[in-house]
């Protein structure tokens, strides 16, 4: 950051006319014209002095919209060549200091964007390369000479500008640079800003503090800004790291925050609200929690000032309601800052003398009804469902992040307080006799029990036709919040929570009318309790559960609230063990209320209904069928009209559907109950059909209307969940005629043509598609007896090529191997299935070598991409994968492998780690049958093409070798364990029998032994965590896919051992190969029929 102005750019071959000529095509509504302005601004990009130019036009005098264009430009470019081509230039620290000289007098429009520019700049240069150490010492003499600080010194320098400046260079600090390492100093940079800036800026803080606080219309907003700015740098400072400078200020710098946090007056804001001082207000909240939590003991001083200054706030919560969403935000704080000072060692002391005012002045207010929860309630019932009826409330902690509304806050604090415990009282009935050390020992009763229990139990319950007006209503609907809050001091008292749901909640229900906010609320509470409730109430709790899931709109108030609440308590307690006293009258009640409800109440109620379908199977199967078809013709009527996406409550009846079909399924009766076989077949048949007929309706009569779109592929919605229905009812099909009937070859097609170019990869949404791969080849070897899924289609989509089934899945396959791990594993699973179980015969072999093809050139280019960070369990899948595609075509599969980067080293880089992940040191290694002897098939190739082009004395036959050797081992191994399963399986049990004696007795000592983690503790599991070496961690994937059966189709017949024996007879240059005297003893102990030919492998 140079002082002096910079001289001009002179003009050249980057002329000033011709740059803003094309930054003022980027703003044309012209798509051409926008897209030719672009390819010339790349063009001209790549002279050296182009981002002098431009900048120079963003800093300049001109057009505010060109000038913005400049600076965005320049933030793209930037990002692009920071790392590269700009960083390296030699006029690269002339520009640097430009930037930082025309970020001190731009506008803020152009601050807004240039900044960005240098944050950039700062993270690489002076945080990561630590290679600018002349900035704080400028930036130091630009912030004293600014316009504010020192006026009439260099009034072009802005005081607001170069603050911001100094956010920029603190920002990156807030994070730990390094948090892998367990107790990481504060970084030199960091200390040096703070010593040489934020120090001396304390006393500029307390002069603009004094200020504000001085003026009574509050109209130096400058400063205000000013201060904004500077509790931004010092939350920035203190959020991990602690300088020992800042120590020395912080006193000083606390008393400032204190003033300001006491100058609030919620009952009279502004007409403006105040909105920049509330925003100093919310900084100076954030860094006092930060304080308690990362610097307790400096901050040890300022406690009880923290203290007194959150807890005056909170007391004014009484105006919640006329507020707004920043002053929400600030209570919320203020309530979050008293509940981390009370998880603290002298937190008790400081906040236990409050906690009656806080209960009665501060926390109740911000629990009870008020005008704008019913506004909430009127405008958006979705919104007020998520503020206040959140369905799963996180932990009761003093450490909880960011809860941002106050209600939730102020919930939490009441649960933290609930918690803590009392002082130790010592009954008259303990005292101890003398000598007698087991009496007088002092007890401790909950702050719950003391004091929040009784405060609570204050307010009665509202009497029949009481209102929303109604205080008494207001109150209680305060009181079921509270409850709620208490999840987890209650499911410590069960005995209190029987009587407050029987005594306080229950009879709710019986009043008339009943009000809907305490009746949703109540629903709440019971889903929140539902982990303690006793089973003798089960029948009492359902039957008001199912009159509030029935409950109409009362008046002109929508109910929605009530049944959605009701549909999720009832939920929880299906989900937590307990049965409703009938199971059939609640799905009928269900059943009914989805085909009759509105979108928004069926879209919940399909999530209960897969609740009840998967909790109550045995007394719910029976209606299976009958279920399927309602819920079918309803999610019939509500698909929209192509080709727009479908609604949220179609995509919950699919995930409906798809738990009814997972239920039957898993329900089929053994095969010696012939009259329940045959009665659950018919079932099968009939939910099939049911759901064919869906489809249908969703995918084929849909794309018969879609003429006139460019592409009639049905909306990509509910891929996962249609992709299992799909697969149930192929499963389902046991002739042809059943597959013609219900149309599965053309629903296969549609399916396929929609997950051909599938591009939103998210794990949950794409396990039903591999699945669906799979079971659609075993109905093409089952039914396609013309070869149809290898038949050329027209395709659907926008290019409307050709293209087969098995082709269509095969690229969505092949475009799975580059997204998630545990996609990549599935992947390279279904490449096995694809390439060995169709019958290529029906269809024409270059077929199967072009997608043998694109398989391996996906799962090759996937391995180089993470090959340098070294082994992997990913390498095995990618790996074998690659090992199917050579098996079938060698010569084909090496020519590709070597053409790849153009090196010729390709195949044996897949050759090499080939048998690295053969090799029994290899982790996770080799383990069905099926991985190893595709294995073993593939190095006995490998190792005979090998010595056909000379490398018999390159280190990669060598490890080929030995793989092979070790691999024929252990797949002997695993064949021989297969003979013995029952037997193994039998003992299994019986020692789980065992285990399970002494389960209890493992849990009570682990209960006995648990403590709270240190400090040190903590930063160690963080540092842990950081580095990937979690004790709790697992690597990305499946660990069920570690260990998979892989299709091999006729290779599964292949003789191993007889494919090996012909190799090493028909390369006698093998026995050149060594192998150590211990792998060749346990061959000849695995194989007697090898012995005559590893006598030269000995080792003298």
């Amino acid at each position: 950051m140079e002082i002096e102005t910079p001289a001009a750019v002179p003009a050249g071959a980057l002329a000033g006319d011709e740059l803003r000529r094309l930054l003022a095509a980027t703003l044309s509504p012209d798509k051409a014209s926008v897209d030719a302005a672009a390819a010339g601004l790349d063009r001209v990009a790549a002279d050296p002095r182009f981002p002098h130019a431009i900048l120079a036009i963003a800093a300049g005098d001109g057009d505010q919209g060109m000038r913005v264009a400049a600076a965005t430009y320049l933030k793209n470019f930037t990002r692009r060549n920071l790392e590269g081509s700009l960083s390296s230039s030699n006029l690269y620290k002339e520009f640097r200091d430009q930037l930082a000289q025309a970020l001190l007098r731009v506008e803020p429009a152009i601050l807004r964007v240039l900044i960005e520019v240098f944050r950039q700049v700062v993270e690489k240069d002076f945080v990561k390369d630590n290679l600018w150490p002349e900035l704080i010492p400028q930036l130091k003499l630009v912030i004293q000479s600014s316009s504010l600080i020192s006026p009439g010194q260099h009034p072009e320098w802005n005081t607001v500008n170069a603050l911001k400046v100094l956010q920029s260079v603190v920002r990156p600090f807030q994070y730990f640079l390094n948090p892998k390492i367990v107790k990481e100093p504060v970084p030199q940079q960091l200390e040096q800003i703070a010593a040489e800036i934020l120090v001396p800026l304390q006393v500029t803080f307390h002069h603009f503090c004094e200020k504000v606080l001085s003026s009574p219309d509050g109209t130096d907003l400058e400063y205000e800004q000013l201060l904004l700015i500077t509790c931004k740098c010092m939350y920035f400072t203190v959020r991990s790291y602690m300088p020992s400078s800042v120590k020395q200020i912080l006193p000083s710098f606390c008393k400032d925050m204190f003033h300001i946090l006491d100058s609030l007056n919620f009952n009279s804001l502004p007409e403006d609200g105040g909105t920049m001082r509330l925003k100093i207000a919310k900084r100076c909240l954030i860094i006092f929690c930060a304080l308690v939590t990362r610097h307790r003991k400096h901050a040890d001083d300022q406690m009880s000032h923290i203290v007194n200054c959150a807890i005056k706030i909170s007391k004014q919560s009484n105006n919640l309601s006329k507020l707004d969403s920043l002053p929400n935000r600030i209570f919320s704080l203020a309530f979050d800052v008293i509940s981390r000072v009370l998880e603290t060692g002298p937190g008790w002391r400081l906040v236990s003398p409050h906690f009656s005012s806080l209960m009665d002045s501060a926390i109740f207010p911000a629990l009870a009804l008020n005008e704008k929860d019913i506004a909430d309630w009127e405008e958006d019932t979705d919104e007020y469902m998520q503020k206040n009826l959140p369905s799963e409330l996180d932990d009761i902690s003093g450490w909880t992040e960011d809860l941002f509304t106050a209600r939730k806050s102020a919930i939490n604090l009441l649960g933290v307080i609930a918690l803590s415990m009392g002082p130790p009282v010592a009954s008259a009935a303990s005292k101890r006799k003398k000598g007698d050390k087991s009496k007088g020992k002092s007890e401790s009763s909950s702050i719950g029990e003391l004091l929040v229990i009784p405060f609570l139990s204050k307010f009665p319950l509202p009497s029949n036709g009481e209102d929303a007006s109604s205080m008494a209503v207001r109150n209680y609907f305060g009181v079921l919040m509270a409850y709620g809050g208490l999840q987890d001091f209650l499911t410590e008292k069960k005995d209190l929570t029987v009587t407050l749901i029987r005594n306080r909640i229950l009879p709710l229900y019986s009043l008339d009318p009943c009000s809907p906010y305490l009746i949703s609320t109540a629903n709440w509470v019971i889903g929140q309790l539902a982990i303690c409730l006793p089973e003798a109430m089960n029948t009492t709790i359902y039957h008001s559960l199912m009159k509030a899931l029935a409950m109409e709109d009362v008046e002109d108030i929508n109910c929605y609230p009530v049944c959605a609440s009701a549909s999720s308590a009832i939920a929880e307690l299906i989900e937590n063990g307990y049965a409703p006293p009938d199971w059939l009258v609640l799905l009928q009640a269900v059943v009914e209320r989805i085909s009759t409800g509105d979108e928004n109440e069926s879209g919940l109620l399909f999530k209960l209904l897969g609740t009840i379908v998967e909790g109550g199977q045995e007394k719910v199967l029976p209606r299976s069928p009958e279920i399927v078809s309602n819920i079918a013709n309803t999610i019939m009527k509500l698909l929209p009209p192509v080709p727009d996406p479908w609604p949220q409550v179609v995509e919950e009846g699919f995930a409906a559907l798809v738990a009814m079909a997972q239920a039957w399924e898993s329900s089929e009766p053994d095969e010696n109950k012939k009259h329940e076989k045959s009665v659950w077949q018919s079932g099968q048949s009939a939910i099939a059909q049911t759901v064919s007929m869906l489809l249908q309706k969703a995918w084929l009569l849909q794309v018969e209307h879609m003429e006139g779109f460019c592409s009639a592929l049905p909306p990509p919605s509910c891929v996962n969940d249609a992709s299992v229905l799909l697969e149930f009812i192929m499963r389902s099909v046991t002739c042809m005629e059943e597959a013609t009937s219900m149309k599965v070859f053309e629903l296969v097609a549609i399916w396929a043509d929609t997950v051909a170019n599938w591009d939103s990869w998210e794990e949950m949404e794409d396990q039903g598609v591999f699945n669906t791969i799979k079971e659609a080849v075993n109905f093409h070897q089952r039914f396609d007896l013309t070869g149809f899924f290898l038949k050329m289609l027209p395709s659907q989509s926008e290019n409307g090529s050709q293209s087969s089934v098995i082709g269509r899945v095969s690229n969505f396959v092949t475009r799975a191997i580059a997204a998630y791990p545990s996609a990549t594993w599935r992947a390279c699973s279904c490449i096995h299935t694809l390439l060995h179980a169709p019958n290529f015969a029906l269809g024409t072999e270059d077929a199967r070598k072009t997608i043998a093809v694109s398989f391996m050139q996906a799962a090759f280019s996937r391995f180089k991409s993470i090959s340098d960070d070294g082994p992997a369990a990913i390498w095995k899948p990618l790996l074998l994968a690659i090992s199917s595609c050579y098996i079938c075509y060698p010569d084909a599969i090496e020519q590709v492998l070597n053409n790849y980067d153009g090196t010729g080293t390709g195949y044996a880089i897949w050759a090499s780690a080939l048998a690295q992940v053969s090799s029994s040191s290899f982790s996770p290694g080799l383990s069905s049958e099926s991985e190893i002897k595709l294995a073993v098939l593939t190095l006995s190739t490998v190792i005979g093409r090998l010595l056909a082009i000379s490398m018999g004395s390159a280190k990669v036959l060598q490890d080929c070798y030995v793989s092979l050797m070790e691999s024929c081992i252990h797949l002997k191994e695993v064949q021989e364990d297969g003979d013995n399963d029952d037997d193994d399986e039998a003992e299994d049990l019986n020692d789980e029998g065992e285990e399970e004696d002494t389960g209890d007795e493992d849990e009570d000592s682990e209960e006995d032994d648990v403590r709270e983690e240190t400090e040190e503790e903590f930063l160690e599991r963080y540092a842990l965590a950081a580095a990937g070496e979690s004790i709790e961690g697992v690597e990305e994937g499946d660990i069920d896919e570690e260990t998979q059966d892989i299709e091999l189709g006729s290779l599964d017949e292949v003789d191993t051992e007889q494919v090996v024996l012909s190799l090493m007879q028909n390369h006698p240059a093998l026995r050149a190969q060594t192998l150590s005297d211990g792998l060749v003893e346990r061959i000849t102990e695995t194989f007697p029929v090898y012995e005559h030919l590893f006598q030269v492998h000995r080792q003298p």
